[in-house]
């Protein structure tokens, strides 16, 4: 996250609510795992910050005994977490996970490991600019909501999408 907010300064960063649930759960016994998992989402899908973090306070109460690092985790990442609870409801599941932008990064990681050594930056530029453009051919499934996230994109973020609409 820091990397992104050196480079661009105005993005709202969102860690993926799967992956911080996946990382919660690593540790956790297979007799306390729906509990917990019970638990961690009473957190992330809150309608407001302050229910989440109400919730967390609940969580924490109840779980901080047996599996502590979980609440450290998810309070030290909070800033990175709450960015969700700023969007309306009906469009938090078009940007809740990032899976989207997980296979892009695979496609763009498969096509540059394919070839060790570049002769330029622009040859790496067209070989990703190749890769996207291949899997975006076959990328068929819509994203829920993603008309109504996108007309709340615009209205939200003019100034910042103007130029690439």
């Amino acid at each position: 996250p820091d990397a992104i907010a050196s480079v661009y300064p105005h993005t709202d960063i969102q860690l993926c609510i799967v992956h911080v649930v996946r990382n919660s759960l690593r540790f956790v016994s297979w007799k306390d795992y729906k509990a917990v998992t019970s638990g961690l989402k009473a957190i992330y899908q809150a309608s407001t910050e302050e229910n989440a973090l109400k919730s967390l306070d609940i969580f924490c109460d109840q779980w901080n005994h047996q599996y502590p690092k979980i609440g450290e985790s998810w309070r030290a990442n909070w800033e990175n977490i709450r960015t969700i609870f700023s969007y309306p409801a009906e469009i938090r599941h078009a940007i809740y996970t990032t899976n989207a932008i997980e296979s892009l990064n695979s496609v763009i990681r498969h096509s540059t490991k394919k070839r060790k050594i570049f002769s330029s930056d622009d040859s790496v530029k067209k070989v990703i600019y190749l890769a996207t453009s291949n899997a975006a051919k076959k990328w068929t499934m819509p994203i829920q909501n993603w008309r109504l996230a996108m007309n709340w994109f615009t209205i939200q973020f003019d100034d910042r999408l103007k130029d690439h609409l």
